[in-house]
């Protein structure tokens, strides 16, 4: 069965459920980039779980390729066929170019209080960013985070020398691209489904992610070799179709908002200790996986391209980069403060 297939197939089932739940109204739907049994799917079914105890509306999820590839449900979202979508700003950077911003290197701390407290506190999330989400027809309800991201390579990597002529898939976002030329690697973008058989048979040989994703979808199967160089935490965005929920209901948007924070400080909470966890069970089914931190040391050369990566991001990340990179930095230092 090919891919356009399923694809087309998918959209028709999706669009009978649509046509069958019209009547009533009582269903939201709600897709994900990730599965059920990982951390968007986990914040997807607590917020499911918050929306039907508080509400008479139910949620229907659709986990990763179930409709398609991150592109098919965001057009589904913006169309008003899903009314919840969660996707990473790798994938909404060509709708909304500064939300590249995450993409920076080293600009999100390593130390998860700090992090955590710029994402619940954050004025370029909570006030910058909404309406430039709202001008995409989508209504910003939170960004959390899912975790250190980590190289995985067939060779090892302990400097940018090491990434040469490394085909290294990226998510199809011109900031990562130029993060990874800076890091010495060739960047190529891949839909995430394309990712395992690239590697499996050497069109590609790295990719990056959080250490439950890494697990979760066996990319430890097909490279040898895991870096910890600090340089990232995976970043995603909940959204909402805007006219819908503009339409609703006062009490409705409440109970939204309110699903959302439960929904946040449970992923939190879920978090905790989940990378050494996934790190462990990785080197349970592959213990010749070879797994290392870079030293401070190591990390220089790469902390020395985040300034380029920088400059490049206020060049592409559309009218309010300066503002959003100015922000974001005050937020951080406030949260590093507190």
């Amino acid at each position: 069965m090919t891919m356009t297939y399923i694809r087309t197939f998918a959209a028709s089932a999706l669009a009978l459920a649509v046509g069958a739940g019209t009547a009533g109204a009582d269903t939201w739907r709600y897709a994900f980039e990730e599965a059920m049994d990982e951390v968007q799917g986990k914040f997807a079914q607590k917020f499911k779980e918050e929306i039907e105890a508080n509400s008479d509306h139910s949620v229907q999820l659709f986990p990763f390729g179930t409709l398609g590839e991150s592109a098919d449900i965001m057009e589904q979202a913006q169309s008003g066929i899903l009314q919840f979508v969660d996707q990473s700003p790798g994938f909404t950077g060509a709708l909304i170019p500064e939300a590249q911003v995450f993409f920076v290197p080293y600009l999100l701390p390593s130390d998860e209080e700090q992090l955590v407290s710029f994402f619940r506190n954050s004025k370029a999330i909570h006030e910058l960013f909404p309406p430039l989400y709202a001008d995409q027809g989508l209504e910003l309800l939170t960004m959390f985070p899912e975790g250190e991201v980590m190289m995985t390579t067939t060779e090892p990597v302990s400097g940018p020398a090491d990434l040469d002529e490394v085909k290294f898939r990226v998510m199809t976002n011109p900031l990562l691209v130029e993060s990874y030329q800076a890091f010495g690697a060739t960047p190529t973008p891949l839909p995430w489904g394309e990712v395992y058989g690239a590697l499996q048979t050497g069109i590609i040989q790295g990719q990056e992610n959080p250490a439950f994703f890494i697990e979760s979808t066996k990319m430890y199967e097909v490279t040898d070799y895991i870096t910890r160089a600090g340089h990232n935490n995976f970043t995603t965005a909940v959204m909402a179709n805007k006219e819908f929920f503009d339409d609703l209901p006062e009490e409705d948007q409440t109970v939204v908002q309110n699903a959302i924070e439960a929904a946040f400080d449970y992923i939190i909470d879920y978090q905790d200790g989940l990378t050494e966890a996934s790190l462990e069970k990785i080197k349970e089914a592959k213990p010749s996986m070879t797994i290392t931190t870079l030293t401070e040391e190591e990390r220089a050369p790469f902390k020395a391209t985040a300034d380029s990566v920088e400059a490049e991001f206020l060049k592409i990340g559309g009218d309010q980069a300066q503002a959003i990179l100015d922000q974001m930095k005050a937020d951080l230092a406030a949260a590093g403060d507190s």
